[in-house]
């Protein structure tokens, strides 16, 4: 295996020189040193790295470089090594600029020059980086391929699939050159796809997401049948009742049916996050999260469907869908809410991964270069997309319902979408109609004013309309209001639900002792990522209360 590299990044020829002789000299035996003397050839390096599938454990740059900044460089080389843990070299006067690129690039550390001795100042910084980033290395680039359609819902799921668990991937038409070779290589033909092609040669024909993600090295099996604490669901509710549970030694699992972050993981840009002033991807922001878990012991299993929950003695015990089982002394329920389809406009749930998507997509926005992009719906999830989407399409278009984005829209959000000329907003706007031909051609759109009707052509569709618990497979089981969303602690007993076991539900509790609901799925609660994850802190801490005292 090639050495993981260091790179350095510094204008100054003298501590360009400086910064590698004591990197090599230090750890020259198990890593490649790399040296570059701007953010310009710093990238060029970085990406034959790529190409070449090695690995970039730790990268260094110095702030004050002409042209780009050590900042503007650590932003961009995120794009290429993203878990690669990032230093800025700054002078005493720059030390502004070091903890505003806490938030803007996720900065691990930042060092004062000159840093001598380097026994002292640089190499326990770079060791502690250094068992930071093997604890959680970039998986080889390139290794798994996908051979399918470009118009395919199931090639669709799987890149997003691999996109959304940060698998690296490369994606080929059965009919382009390597996607044929692909194919003939593995004995396939283009009757059965997609086809997923691991690192090691081996063809996954029309596969499970549970068959991709034990091949690309996701944990999908638990490893004991009893735990502390189950969470079910992985958005930012579900990873903060994780973290904390593992932080404060809950023996913790977190079960996940797609990809941990939930919706909140494909938002583009969350900017209301407390503590990110200049903003954040959900991506960056929920796998953050979700390395802080494992890091406290917490048990991660990616794509396993639970179906049901039930009490045995004295545990809660969840079924999957395989018909397995685990147990735990408490859980946290922590599933979300799933966009509303349009299952009644005629012609559309035809085309859903064909060209219409319910969420954010983030693995087509490429494919919408100079294309015109329709996004449904007038909240901040459709309004983060638009603003995504706008970065590569030629033309959006958000059709809301409504007179204006001001009833559900945060005001920051509406001022970005004003300022941008290729963004159209047509209010009292509802797609009454879709057609094509194996995948989405045109759409019928009605001004709900005076019920005028247009055809319009469009590929692509994304819709970010109302929000569906997803509690229906505990229908029966624990008690839930009129729109499906799970009742618990003041409301559980303001309903007269009765639980059976003589006392008033904790704040969080739900109708059967000992279950938790966080975040979305609950009823009543604030639908914004920062309210999910305090609940899920919370619930860790009302999981306590409840071992203590039963």
């Amino acid at each position: 295996m090639p050495r993981p590299v260091i790179l350095t990044v510094d204008d100054d020829p003298g501590v360009s020189r400086a910064v590698a002789r004591d990197l090599r000299r230090e750890y020259g035996e198990h890593h490649r040193i790399v040296r570059a003397d701007s953010g310009e050839a710093a990238l060029e390096a970085l990406r034959e790295i790529a190409l070449r599938g090695e690995q970039v454990a730790v990268i260094l740059a110095d702030q004050r470089m002409p042209r780009m900044s050590g900042v503007e460089f650590l932003e961009r080389a995120m794009d290429l090594f993203p878990r690669a843990r990032r230093v800025l070299l700054t002078a005493y006067a720059d030390t502004d600029a070091a903890i505003t690129a806490i938030n803007v690039v996720d900065l691990d550390h930042y060092l004062l020059k000159p840093w001598d001795p380097p026994e002292e100042k640089l190499y326990p910084v770079v060791d502690q980086l250094l068992e930071a980033w093997r604890r959680a290395p970039d998986r080889p680039t390139t290794d798994t391929r996908v051979v399918g359609h470009r118009w395919s819902a199931r090639s669709y799921e799987l890149r997003d699939l691999l996109a959304r668990n940060q698998v690296p991937f490369r994606f080929h038409l059965a009919d382009d050159p390597e996607g044929a070779r692909l194919l003939e290589a593995a004995g396939c033909d283009a009757e059965r796809l997609p086809v997923v092609v691991t690192g090691d040669g081996r063809a996954l024909v029309e596969p499970t997401d549970a068959e991709v993600a034990e091949q690309v090295g996701l944990s999908t099996h638990a490893t004991a049948e009893l735990y502390d604490l189950a969470v079910v669901g992985g958005g930012p509710g579900g990873l903060g009742a994780a973290v904390y549970g593992g932080s404060e030694g809950l023996r913790t699992v977190l079960v996940e049916s797609l990809a941990t972050g939930g919706q909140a993981g494909t938002s583009s840009r969350i900017e209301n996050y407390l503590g990110f002033p200049d903003g954040v991807s959900g991506s960056q922001l929920t796998d953050r999260a979700r390395r802080q878990a494992v890091k406290f012991g917490v048990e991660v299993l990616t794509t396993r469907t639970v179906t049901g929950l039930g009490i045995r003695g004295g545990v809660r015990v969840l079924t999957f869908d395989d018909g397995s089982e685990i147990a735990a002394h408490a859980v946290v329920l922590a599933t979300g809410v799933s966009y509303r389809t349009l299952d009644d406009v005629p012609g559309l749930t035809t085309y859903a991964g064909e060209g219409v998507f319910y969420g954010a997509a983030t693995t087509e926005a490429p494919s919408c270069t100079d294309e015109t992009v329709y996004v449904v719906g007038g909240a901040n999830s459709a309004g983060q997309a638009a603003m995504n989407f706008a970065r590569y399409a030629r033309r959006v278009v958000m059709l809301v319902r409504g007179q204006s984005l001001g009833a559900s829209m945060s005001h920051y959000l509406i001022e970005q979408i004003e300022g941008v000329e290729h963004i159209e907003v047509r209010t009292c706007t509802e797609v009454v109609a879709a057609e094509g031909d194996g995948h989405l051609e045109k759409l019928t759109l009605r001004d709900r004013r005076d019920g005028s009707e247009e055809v319009v052509d469009a590929q692509w569709l994304f819709v970010f309309i109302g929000a569906r618990p997803r509690t229906d497979w505990l229908d029966g089981t624990l008690e839930r209001d009129d729109r499906g969303f799970l009742l618990t602690g003041p409301d559980l007993a303001r309903a007269g639900e009765g639980r059976g076991d003589g006392r008033e539900p904790l704040h969080l509790e739900t109708s059967l002792p000992g279950v938790f609901a966080v975040g979305d799925v609950r009823g009543g609660s604030v639908k914004r990522v920062a309210s999910a994850v305090g609940e899920g802190a919370m619930a860790v801490s009302l999981v306590h209360r409840w071992l203590e005292n039963r």
